[in-house]
Order: C-alpha cells, then structure tokens, then sequence
C-alpha cells in the first residue's frame, strides 16, 4: 500500500464543530476543516456571518447560537447531532477580549469574560465528549487559547482574558487526563499575534503598536493565518492520536523568551 503522508490529516466525512466561526480565525477554522472533508458546523451569535461562510464551503450547517446563554453548548451538540448525526471534533474558538487596567476591570467585566472564554468551552467539550463517547468512536477537542495563557503580558492589560486562557490550558490538561481511555483527545492551540477581529486596531492597523509587537517577537512579526491550519489539522485529526493534554504555541517564539 503506498504512503500518503497527508492522509491522517483528513477528516473525510467527519463532523467538526467550529465556535466563534463568523469572521477571523473562527472563519479561518471552519473553511481549512471543510477542505480536508469535514462536515463543519458553525457556532456564532451572527446568523448572517455564519450563513455567509457556510455558502463557501464544500459542507457546512450554520447555527446561530450564544454560547454564555444556560444551554446553549447542549443546544448547539443537539443540533449538530440532528444535522449529520454525529460530533468529532470541537473547536472552542469563541472569545471575546477588552483591554482595561485590572483597577478599572469590574468584577461583573472579569466573569463574564471567564463566561464566555472558560465555562463556555468547558460545558461544550463536556457535551460533546459524552456524544463522542456514546458513539464510541472517541474525538478530538482543540481549545483556542493565547499567548496569554501562558504568560503576562502587562503593558496590554486584560486580567480577565489572561486569567480565562491560562485557565483553558489547565482546564485542557484536566479533561485530557479524565478523558483520555474514552478515545476523547483534548488539546490546546495557542497563537501569538494574528490579525483577527479582536486585533485590528489595536495590534494591527497602528504602526506604533506593530512596532512593539516586532520588538518584542523572536521572529520580528506577526502571524499569517495560514500559519494556523497546519497546527490545527494536527490537533483535529488523526495524525495526534497519540497526543492528549499538549499545548501547541504558534506564536513565532513569543512564549520561548
């Protein structure tokens, strides 16, 4: 039988949920899963955004969904389970991000944040890893977390947002321990500095901001978006059975100084 390197990176016929899918890396995501062969269902609160990636991909079911809402995550899993009749991967990319000096943060600010960017993608992979495992068949979960997981950043001050993804890689490691003879694989994504809908403007887009960014960045950049797919493929796929509870950085040496 010949070797094909890229087959385990194939997701023919199986279904990938995509959170946070209505525009930068969540749209991204969604159409690098869909060109692999996954059947993606895409999670955000913007019907006319999701529904307008959806019509580009080879086969793919928008939903229209707010993750911090009581029973959503069960919603969403449902509805992909009524759509194609299964669930493999999860991709918890849905976030949100406000830079505000920790004095100012409130505490309603700080744990609405912890809402939609740690107890949302918990309650999500949990309904879908007991899908998964009912199917018996296993999966994989990629958490989307940050740079700021993994360290402070300070002079861009978000205590909410750092305490969520440093809370999402151990939240990672947990489930992947507790999971791990189910066949449920549960991983971290990790990128630096992309452009993205959280980003423009604040990071890209200002030219002294940029400036700071190549300073502090080993390989003097930011990221293209391309830069993600490979990574990503890995995770979802077939090709990291063997990996669980791993943190994946892409982020051009940021976290290695």
């Amino acid at each position: 039988m010949p070797l094909d390197p890229l087959l385990p990176f194939r997701l023919d016929g199986k279904v990938a949920i995509v959170t946070g899918a209505s525009g930068g890396l969540g749209a991204r995501f969604a159409r690098v899963l869909d060109a692999v062969g996954a059947h993606v269902v895409l999670a955000a609160r913007r019907l006319d955004r999701i529904t307008a990636v959806a019509s580009e991909c080879r086969e793919a079911f928008a939903v229209q969904c707010d993750l911090a809402e009581p029973g959503a995550a069960s919603d969403l899993v449902a509805a992909a389970l009524d759509h194609y009749g299964r669930v493999d991967v999860v991709v918890n990319n849905a976030g949100v991000s406000e830079p505000i000096d920790a004095f100012d943060e409130t505490t309603d600010k700080f744990a609405h944040t912890l809402a939609v960017n740690l107890v949302a993608p918990f309650e999500l992979a949990r309904e879908a890893a007991r899908a998964m495992v009912a199917a018996g068949e296993g999966g994989s979960i990629v958490n989307i977390a940050s740079l700021w997981g993994m360290v402070g950043v300070g002079q861009i001050p978000e205590a909410g947002y750092a305490a969520s993804k440093g809370g999402l890689i151990n939240l990672t490691r947990e489930l992947a321990a507790q999971w791990a003879r189910t066949g449920v694989r549960v991983n971290t994504l990790a990128p630096g500095w992309f452009r993205s809908e959280m980003t423009e403007g604040r990071m890209f887009g200002d030219e002294r901001s940029e400036k700071w960014l190549r300073q502090r960045t080993p390989m003097g950049r930011g990221g293209e978006p391309h830069e993600l797919d490979g990574a990503l493929l890995f995770l979802a796929s077939d090709a990291s059975t063997f990996v669980t509870g791993s943190i994946v950085c892409v982020d051009g040496g940021w976290t290695a100084v």
